[in-house]
């Protein structure tokens, strides 16, 4: 699953004009282009130049969607996030039971972590640099994105509490401490693919979460 497989514009693509639809496909090269570079090289290293020559394009259609590597940057990162969250949105807004839909919801982050390890390997790699500085105005994004996320997840745990399925804790905390052990254990598999990548390590993640750690 690919940045671009994981969301839809705003109408289907065969639906736009000839011009939109090759428009967005050159857009669509460039940064598959510069999120080879960027996770082979960093960040850093690389030059418009050289993602002009990776996408076959000359430096007048990079300019064309991009001023800037800065901005090419923002817009991978964004549109990732911006794609992934919807499909995240999508399951946790499924009906039935709370606990199945949350496992539906488990699958999609599995799915999604699994397939594209690259550019959440980029953007956490270059956010940790004391020297990083374009992403001020983009974390603010990141940040609403996520929590209209953990909103939504929280209120599937509410549905579970009155349901009696759940403890009745505070939704919202339930939310944090769940995506708090499943990203904690993604990352780590992410790390240490040969070892801790090795089985089904999140199922180790739920059975904590959901089960707790105290003898009964």
């Amino acid at each position: 699953m690919s940045p671009s497989q994981l969301g839809e514009v705003s109408r289907e693509p065969e639906k736009l004009p000839r011009r939109e639809r090759e428009n967005l496909r050159q857009r669509e090269e460039i940064l598959q282009a510069a999120l080879r570079l960027f996770s082979d090289k960093g960040y850093n290293n690389v030059s418009m130049h050289e993602i002009a020559k990776e996408a076959e394009f000359g430096m007048g259609t990079l300019y064309k969607y991009f001023n800037n590597k800065e901005e090419l940057y923002k817009a991978l990162i964004k549109g990732f996030a911006e794609k992934v969250h919807h499909a995240f949105m999508q399951a946790l807004a499924q009906e039935g039971n709370p606990l199945q839909v949350i496992m539906g919801y488990i699958a999609v982050r599995r799915k999604v972590h699994d397939e594209n390890q690259s550019i959440i390997r980029l953007y956490f790699a270059e956010t940790r640099g004391a020297s990083f500085n374009i992403k001020a105005g983009l974390d603010q994004d990141l940040l609403r994105l996520h929590d209209e996320g953990m909103r939504e997840l929280a209120s599937v745990f509410e549905r579970g509490i009155k349901e009696k399925i759940f403890r009745t804790l505070d939704p919202y905390h339930l939310a944090l401490a769940f995506d708090g052990i499943v990203m904690a254990f993604h990352f780590r598999m992410m790390e240490d693919p040969a070892g801790f990548g090795q089985g089904d390590k999140l199922a180790s993640a739920l059975d904590i979460f959901f089960r707790g750690v105290l003898s009964e």
